[in-house]
């Protein structure tokens, strides 16, 4: 018998992928061609850790081990930043009855430089490197665009200043 499908926790993860050249991953959805996001998960119980949350969800979309060598843990950075907002109702239905809103925390993963990027095709169908601004302008989620938004906050200027 199979084991009955469980729903998704209304708490999840945004993950900001990027380089201190404020470059952004972004990657397109299978389940909705067109519709750019960040790394997005929800909880797997109530009990993850948001830390946990993230490793295995950015791991999972892209296959960027977060806690090695190359991606160090030091490189995630919770922003401090969360977002309420509506479920949008075409996926609702992987929630409990009566869930209509998701509460997402923001973090950033600072990587070195682009990396390569390997998609679950059930999930993703492309990734793209982007500026920054242009990587807010391309993402279907409010939440999402501002949170890219952010990351001028978050990394120092990358242009070299006369110290003069």
């Amino acid at each position: 018998m199979a084991e009955p499908r469980r729903h998704k926790i209304p708490e999840s993860v945004l993950v900001v992928i990027h380089t201190p050249a404020r470059e952004v991953l972004l990657i397109e959805r299978a389940d909705k061609p067109g519709y750019w996001q960040s790394v997005t998960g929800s909880k797997d119980s109530p009990d993850e850790a948001l830390v946990q949350t993230c490793v295995r969800e950015v791991a999972e979309e892209t296959g960027i081990a977060i806690g090695g060598d190359e991606v160090p843990l030091a490189a995630l950075r919770d922003w401090g930043l969360s977002n309420r907002y509506e479920i949008y109702p075409v996926w609702r239905h992987r929630y409990a009855p009566g869930v209509t809103h998701n509460t997402e925390h923001v973090f950033g993963l600072t990587l070195p430089q682009r990396v390569a990027v390997r998609l679950n095709p059930r999930e993703h169908l492309r990734f793209e490197w982007l500026g920054w601004r242009e990587a807010a302008d391309r993402c279907f989620s409010p939440s999402n665009a501002e949170a890219i938004l952010q990351l001028p906050r978050f990394l120092p200027d990358p242009t070299p200043r006369d110290p003069r």
